[in-house]
């Protein structure tokens, strides 16, 4: 009796391990690629100036052929999504690197996180305030280090150490509020004079980037200056992996924008992972129940792709800047989600 409880047991073990095998990818599925990208949450673009609408298409068109490209190419997942950010990053039209928003004593600190769907590893920054590139320190401190999560003189310290590009603080300061802030303390002469900084530069939401690549690997980052004049060391969801960012190459990969604190609250990234692998939900719905059910109106959006690539786009605000790309064709921007 005994042995033949074994081999009945045996036999279940061997049927368990098959079924979780994964499934060999077609020819098909390698020429798969999808990319999604968010420049924040928030008021109705129909109030917008055409010259807000105008850099902030721009802007996301710009990062969005970028990431079309590389993936085209076969870069991967967590290549491409540094590589987009970091271009969001450097566009002053977001609410990211150098167009971070002030804090209420006057500087930029900016956060950022990144995720491997493959392996889950992931990497966060967050208060740094000389940074160019939040997301590449970010994904330094996943690569070169045991941590998750760096903050403030830490991070800063560890980017010196790393040979990531340090700025002054005033690269991350438009021409607009450094001429508002002279004009306050009657210090005009102050001003620095940078060629590319302008009166015109306009500043919008936290950026994010979630990818499928050739390979099947799943990756999502965020990146953000916080909000308008918040306390100095505020962090918000932008650098907490389960919050703002979350990839995993069995379910999906999310980045989100908006009212930090309630995206920490709910764990909202995590939270649309886990109705996929313990509900069964499809991407769609695990997105639309956090909007709808979890978080108030107004509180904010969601990007994410799958691993058959994809992508679901939803907020609750009036509107969100986001686009959208993939191997099928699929190239376009929108200001609010049909």
């Amino acid at each position: 009796m005994r042995a033949i409880l074994l081999s009945i047991t045996m036999v279940g073990l061997v049927q368990s391990i098959s079924a979780q095998e994964p499934k060999m990818k077609s020819e098909s599925d390698h020429q798969i690629w999808a990319i999604a990208i968010h420049g924040g949450a928030g008021g109705e673009p129909s109030r917008w100036s055409p010259q807000k609408r105008e850099a902030r298409e721009k802007g996301l068109m710009d990062a969005l052929s970028l990431g079309k490209k590389r993936l085209a190419e076969g870069a991967n997942a967590l290549e491409v999504v540094e590589a987009v950010i970091r271009r969001l990053e450097d566009d002053a039209s977001f609410n990211a690197g150098r167009g971070s928003v002030l804090t209420k004593a006057g500087h930029a600190e900016l956060d950022a996180s990144l995720m491997n769907g493959q392996d889950l590893s992931c990497g966060a920054v967050a208060g740094v305030r000389n940074v160019k590139n939040p997301i590449s320190l970010a994904r330094r401190v996943m690569n070169d280090t045991p941590h998750v999560l760096l903050m403030g003189d830490g991070a800063e310290e560890f980017a010196e150490r790393s040979k990531v590009e340090l700025v002054e603080p005033s690269y991350f300061f438009s021409r607009v509020r450094l001429e508002k802030r002279a004009n306050q303390t009657g210090n005009v002469a102050s001003l620095p004079v940078d060629k590319h900084q302008s009166s015109d530069e306009k500043h919008f939401g936290t950026v994010g980037c979630v990818v499928r690549d050739r390979s099947g690997n799943l990756a999502a980052g965020t990146s953000t200056g916080g909000t308008s004049k918040k306390l100095e060391g505020r962090v918000g969801d932008s650098p907490i992996v389960g919050a703002g960012t979350y990839a995993d190459n069995r379910y999906a990969a999310v980045s989100g924008t908006g009212i930090g604190e309630e995206y920490i609250r709910n764990a909202v990234a995590y939270d649309v992972i886990a109705r996929i692998k313990y509900r069964n939900d499809t991407l769609a719905d695990a997105v639309s129940s956090n909007l709808s059910d979890r978080l108030e109106e107004g509180t904010g959006g969601l990007i994410a792709v799958s691993p058959s690539g994809e992508i679901v786009m939803q907020h609750n605000t009036p509107g969100m800047s986001c686009a959208a790309a993939d191997n099928s064709g699929r190239f376009e921007c929108f200001f609010s989600v049909p």
